[in-house]
């Protein structure tokens, strides 16, 4: 079986590691503000998305308005669900509007509001992606959802939709009902980045098979795979015999092998393939 070593990490290095990533994931969304975002006036959900509107209309530094938001929100959430954000949310709060107004004057990346919808939902998702690795947030207004959630009773996935969908609604009437379509794209593309930084772009597969050798199945996969798997105890709905079931998780380059392998033993063998979007133990990496 492929085993890996799981290194021992000095917990003061990775509570370092940890604010490395929330300080460049904050500087990576806070570019991508100036560059991508206000530019072109793509209120994508959020306070930043508050600042862009704030800044179109009053013509108020969005840098000051994020901050203005930020640091109250934290304040209430700590007040109203606990001391549960810690130091590493407060900087990730504080330290990206502070890189909001440090590149303020850089000339944007691009015009085009597409674009910017585009590879500003990218950066921002990996800017959040890398804060969320470091187990922070940057506060704002997925704390104002928790705290709606915790007194309506509102599912907290209800919440967020609820805040973000009101301020690409507001951009949409403040600027024009593109504006607010180039939002959702930012929106939408933001989550998906999330979700990809979090969880990673490779994919491996999880195999279950049913087959009448399974004995021999079993010792190929071992030594021929050098993949362990665990057999489920499963009855057949039609003769209600026992079939037991061995599930494996290889990798998407061992999976053509593995396929081969089992017809090889066993023509009839019925395999069953899913994705598996994180596998984390012996063999995989490491949590």
């Amino acid at each position: 079986m492929k085993r890996q070593r799981n290194a021992v990490v000095n917990p003061k290095l990775e509570k370092l590691i940890e604010y490395v990533y929330v300080l460049v994931g904050s500087a990576i969304v806070a570019i991508a503000f100036n560059q991508f975002l206000l530019p072109n006036q793509i209120a994508s959900g959020g306070v930043s998305g508050i600042s862009i509107i704030l800044a179109s209309v009053l013509g108020w530094e969005p840098a000051y308005v994020q901050w203005s938001f930020n640091i109250p929100l934290f304040v209430a959430g700590v007040i109203l669900l606990g001391r549960q954000f810690g130091a590493k949310t407060l900087v990730g709060t504080i330290f990206l509007p502070f890189i909001v107004f440090l590149t303020k004057d850089w000339a944007p990346w691009t015009l085009d509001p597409l674009l910017g919808s585009l590879f500003g939902g990218i950066c921002v998702g990996l800017g959040l992606g890398i804060v969320f690795r470091g187990k922070a947030s940057t506060g704002g207004t997925d704390l104002a959802a928790q705290i709606i959630n915790k007194y309506t009773g509102f599912s907290l996935g209800a919440c967020v939709a609820l805040i973000d969908g009101l301020i690409v609604l507001a951009a949409a009437t403040v600027f024009d009902i593109e504006r607010g379509l180039y939002a959702l794209i930012g929106l939408y593309v933001t989550s998906k980045t999330i979700d990809m930084v979090q969880v990673g772009i490779g994919r491996s597969k999880m195999t279950l098979v049913i087959t009448s050798r399974q004995e021999e199945v079993r010792e190929a996969i071992l030594n021929k795979i050098d993949r362990g798997m665990t057999k489920l105890s499963a009855y057949g709905g039609y003769t209600d015999e026992e079939r037991p079931v061995l599930m494996c998780v290889v990798d998407q380059t061992e999976f053509t092998k593995l396929k081969q392998v089992v017809k090889n033993i066993d023509p009839a063998a019925f395999i069953i393939v899913t994705d598996a979007s994180e596998v984390l133990g012996e063999g995989f990496k490491r949590a």
